[in-house]
């Protein structure tokens, strides 16, 4: 059993092992009762002159470890739209912006690569629209490609700190990681949310502390209930008879 499947078998840490306890969901977070976050959410969603939208993969949208519904409960400028890609039809803040005579970029969607932009080099305007793309870093590349021909007229494509190349961690390695992590610099759709707001709003720096202690709270309480995995040992191959019988010979 590797990390995902204990995650999916814990069925969100349900520690007392009773399905009844497990089937009733909190009204306040919409997560299981038994591991309820509303004490670490904010007392009132956070308001935020940032327009977030949230691109949700299908698959993301039934993972029990999604931040994005916590995100949406801490954040009150938040549109979430399940789906594969953006196109006309998919959203009316985006189309309104994708229909303007307004040539200069009014949006951010936030993606590593070599014509990403630091987000901390930009220097956006007040009410500037954050597209975020919440699923596996394989589905988010094909989501981004998808979505780059309607995108391009009113975005600017934009990254925070990643390392390609670098191996990156896990539950056990960071109080922020819920999730394997494909390599240095990935992070969840929460920790992304709190690293833009950082620099796209007056009180950036405050914004981003409540989001992560929010994150930090969820992260520790799965890690609570996870012993940590050891590695397993690689097989070595077996080598074949007839092959060293003809050495031999």
């Amino acid at each position: 059993m590797d990390l995902e499947d204990e995650f999916n078998h814990l069925d969100l840490a349900g520690v007392d092992g009773r399905s009844e306890s497990r089937r009733r969901i909190c009204d306040g977070c919409g997560r299981p009762e038994n591991v309820c976050l509303c004490g670490s959410l904010p007392s009132e969603p956070i308001s935020t002159a940032t327009q977030i939208v949230i691109l949700h993969h299908p698959h993301e949208h039934r993972h029990k470890l999604s931040t994005v519904p916590i995100l949406t409960k801490s954040l009150l400028n938040t549109h979430t739209i399940v789906g594969r890609r953006l196109r006309r039809g998919s959203s009316p803040l985006l189309d309104s912006l994708h229909s303007s005579s307004d040539q200069s970029p009014r949006a951010i969607y936030l993606f590593p690569g070599p014509t990403s932009t630091h987000i901390s080099q930009l220097n956006p305007n007040p009410g500037t629209v954050l597209i975020l793309f919440d699923a596996t870093w394989k589905h988010a590349r094909e989501m981004v490609d998808a979505s780059a021909e309607y995108l391009s007229t009113f975005a600017i494509r934009a990254c925070l700190d990643c390392h390609f190349g670098e191996t990156g961690g896990n539950i056990f390695d960071s109080e922020l990681i819920l999730r394997k992590e494909p390599f240095l610099g990935c992070v969840s759709t929460m920790e992304a949310a709190a690293r833009a707001l950082r620099s796209l709003e007056p009180n950036g720096p405050e914004i981003e502390t409540r989001l992560l202690n929010v994150l930090r709270d969820m992260v520790t309480f799965q890690a609570s209930h996870l012993k940590p995995m050891k590695p397993r040992p690689k097989l070595l191959k077996r080598e074949n008879p007839k092959k060293n019988s003809n050495k031999n010979d």
